[in-house]
């Protein structure tokens, strides 16, 4: 019973047993070793193992400025010892690449260290379709180690999505859809009727012709994002730009010194003011629906309008597209529902509808308003450049971009003469007003949960252009996984956000902020600008 089974029925002295141990003890670290290059994910082992082998790597060439990052070129079958999901560079020397495998294994070593050098590494890196064959992209912005050995490395094709970040982070073609839908069929479509029958005919004629207009605007607008690149006799297109901002200062190259920067700047003032007044109207309208909704209990305006922000907190965290999609999917189909419950009830009273109703001549004040609330509710412009460089495949993009300006057109039309042919003159600038009180309570409801899914996809690409430009911070696409957002970001959004509740407990009326906005800011970034810089950056080609 004192005696373990194994040893009493060995028969062999304990000093046996000692120099076994003792055997196994020295072989330790060489199975440490083999188990170490065989199991790759084990960080700790790996700092042990290859220390030394990593430091003479390092050490060796620290002065080299154009270190890339790439996805390695050979398969798990041609190299089975480095996975494939592995990260390598493009060495020059042949130090890096005699250790290309050590330097692999132990790239988790110092992740700190290495963001440390990719930021001072960011001014050597080549420009935009430089360097490159084939049409695919180098690495963009700030170059840095993967964070561990079995991180995905960026995909280099044209249809990865954004340069330099992570393919998981990249939105499929639906996505991509469900955004550019929430942005053309937002919440100020419930000003649409008020906007026709102001316009008459002729504005039943603008909304057809804005939606192949801003179609066509918006495909000419990222086609200014590619030039053409010779490749073995063959031509293919390179994605060189990558925002609003960017073709603004190519398309002012060499009229004037300062002009780039100078149009740069303003393009950047002219998107930020927009977005700003677009995250503004979204607030005035769920504050108007959530206190007609309480108008039971007299509840204060600005409570409304305060409640209506705290939901809203949750944009000052958002990271990516992805989450955003899916905010816009859920917004879309919301806005379906709607659509539907209020052209159903506008049918059900067909047989009192006039079309006296729509006048033929129309005040030219109300028509310019109604002009620009018409343009501003088929403004996108603002969000394809990102969006484009976000998608997987791109070459869906001009058909994603037809089929919802075409399918909005559609559903914008009906849903306007419908409402106009049923309330005639008294058709009120928000259709909901309109709406029998037994149908309203749902549809204010269905439209306020709209109004705050719509907010995060404008005041996301407005805090992305703040942060590119105040912070000098590359986009959130861009950043490693897990990383999250900065405090400064967080400052910056919430000043943003609070700048839109700010406004919109000021602003006077629904339908005059829409068509100030729409007349000013959306007539030049939707009509005037993409056409002037497509001239300017495409002449040749066209």
């Amino acid at each position: 019973m004192g005696s373990l089974p194994w040893a009493r029925g060995s028969g062999r002295p304990w000093r046996s047993a000692g120099s076994l141990w003792g055997w196994a003890a020295s072989r330790l670290p060489q199975h440490l070793d083999w188990a170490s290059r065989l199991f790759p994910g084990d960080e700790e082992m790996q700092i042990l193992t290859h220390s030394d082998e990593l430091n003479r790597s390092y050490g060796e060439n620290t002065d080299d400025p154009r270190r890339e990052r790439t996805s390695p070129g050979r398969t798990e079958q041609d190299n089975p010892s480095v996975p494939e999901s592995t990260c390598t560079f493009l060495q020059g020397t042949p130090v890096f690449k005699e250790t290309r495998a050590t330097v692999t294994v132990t790239s988790a070593v110092s992740s700190q260290s290495a963001r440390g050098r990719g930021s001072s590494e960011k001014h050597g890196l080549p420009e935009d379709g430089e360097g490159t064959e084939g049409g695919e992209e180098g690495v963009e912005g700030t170059s840095h180690f993967c964070s561990s050995p079995d991180e995905v490395c960026p995909a280099q094709s044209p249809n990865a999505g954004v340069r330099g970040g992570d393919p998981t982070l990249t939105i499929t073609t639906w996505e991509a859809g469900w955004n550019v839908t929430n942005a053309i069929q937002g919440i100020f479509v419930l000003g649409l009727p008020f906007a026709l029958l102001r316009s008459g005919y002729v504005g039943l004629v603008l909304l057809v012709l804005s939606a192949w207009f801003c179609n066509h605007t918006g495909r000419i607008l990222v086609a200014c994002l590619y030039e053409e690149e010779q490749s073995s006799g063959s031509v293919s297109m390179v994605r060189v730009r990558h925002s609003y901002q960017d073709i603004v200062e190519a398309g002012c190259k060499g009229l004037w010194p300062n002009l780039p920067a100078l149009g740069g700047w303003l393009v950047n003032v002219a998107q930020v003011i927009e977005l700003l007044m677009t995250c503004t109207l979204y607030l005035v309208v769920s504050t108007s629906l959530l206190s007609d909704s309480l108008s039971g209990m007299a509840v204060p305006r600005s409570v409304c309008s305060l409640v209506s922000l705290v939901f809203l907190l949750p944009c000052l965290l958002l990271t990516d597209l992805r989450p955003v999609s899916t905010l816009s999917l859920l917004c879309s189909l919301a806005h379906i529902l709607i659509s539907l419950l209020v052209m159903l009830h506008c049918l059900s009273r067909a047989s009192s509808w006039s079309w006296s109703t729509l006048p033929l001549s129309v005040d030219p004040e109300d028509f310019i308003v109604s002009v620009g609330v018409i343009i501003f509710s088929y403004t996108s412009q603002i969000f394809l450049p990102p969006l484009e460089g976000s998608m997987k495949d791109r070459g869906q993009f001009n058909c994603m971009l037809g089929w919802t300006h075409g399918a909005a057109c559609i559903m914008k039309t009906l849903f306007s003469l419908l409402a106009v042919l049923t309330w005639g003159a008294e058709t009120s600038e928000v259709i909901t007003d309109n709406l029998p009180s037994d149908l309203r309570p749902l549809i204010n409801l269905i439209l306020l949960a709209k109004a705050l899914l719509s907010y995060p996809l404008p005041f996301y690409s407005a805090a992305e252009i703040l942060q590119s430009c105040l912070l000098a911070d590359v986009s959130s696409h861009s950043k490693p996984r897990g990383r999250g957002v900065s405090r400064l970001a967080v400052l910056l959004r919430l000043a943003l956000l609070m700048t839109s509740y700010l406004l919109a407990l000021i602003v006077p009326r629904f339908s005059l902020l829409m068509g100030l906005t729409g007349s000013v800011t959306g007539a030049a970034m939707t009509l005037i600008l993409p056409c002037l810089f497509h001239l300017r950056l495409q002449w040749g080609r066209l």
